[in-house]
């Protein structure tokens, strides 16, 4: 998720949880940085391990991934209610518009994000795939259009016109929506589903594989295809997740 003033991206080892699951906090050593606050208000890195003196020379960053507790997202979380555009279509979408579906994926991803590019065109591919097994899928960018003008309603269309997304990806220019879901990075995924008149109900918050845009592994969408395939057929989704990494 972008913050105003700076975008941070790293890659995390693999990392299990059970029940709650471990985020990414930043730490940078580097030789001079101004104090860094997200913008989303939910969560706010510590920034810590800054060492050295100033230099003269060109400022280097290193980045380091170090482990932490998501707060408020749990299996069992259920959906919180929306209310977004989608600028393709200009129509509005509410959760009650995915009520009919027994399951339902909602991804918070961008245009610019390199995690996010590097998954897109496998995401419409799973997303064409689950979707006509009766799966509902929803996208969400709530990027600040401040800092990443290219995330902005205007480019998302065009985004979605040029990728042929065939979920509806909406715009939450408050940032509300990804407060109340506990959303933090692009891509983050949170499966729900939904037994009879029960409401939406989380049972997975995990990452899409272990492919990273640096790693050269192959992009599978293993781990979120299993989840997917678990909760369509009914079967419980396991309760060890590695969580989604990004920006």
């Amino acid at each position: 998720m972008a913050a105003v003033g700076a975008t941070i991206t790293a890659s995390h080892s693999s990392v299990s949880s059970t029940l709650q699951y471990p985020r990414t906090l930043f730490t940078i050593r580097a030789s001079f940085l101004s104090p860094w606050r997200s913008s989303l208000g939910f969560h706010s890195p510590k920034l810590n391990g800054i060492n050295g003196t100033p230099s003269r020379k060109k400022l280097g960053f290193v980045i380091r991934a170090a482990r932490t507790e998501s707060k408020g997202v749990f299996l069992g979380f259920r959906a919180p209610d929306f209310e977004l555009p989608e600028p393709l279509t200009g129509k509005t979408w509410t959760l009650q518009d995915f009520e009919p579906y027994p399951a339902l994926l909602v991804m918070f991803i961008c245009n610019h994000c390199p995690f996010v590019k590097h998954l897109k065109k496998d995401l419409v591919k799973l997303s064409n795939f689950y979707m006509k097994k009766g799966l509902g899928v929803v996208a969400i960018s709530s990027n600040s259009v401040v800092t990443h003008p290219q995330d902005g309603p205007e480019f998302m269309a065009e985004e979605a016109k040029i990728y042929g997304y065939p979920f509806p990806y909406l715009y939450d220019e408050s940032q509300d929506v990804a407060g109340a879901f506990g959303a933090v990075c692009t891509p983050e995924f949170f499966l729900f589903k939904k037994d009879g008149r029960r409401p939406f109900e989380l049972v997975y918050h995990g990452q899409y594989d272990d492919s990273r845009p640096s790693n050269n592994m192959p992009v599978t969408g293993r781990d979120l295809s299993m989840a997917i395939d678990a909760v369509l057929s009914g079967q419980p989704v396991p309760l060890v997740q590695k969580p989604s990494v990004g920006c």
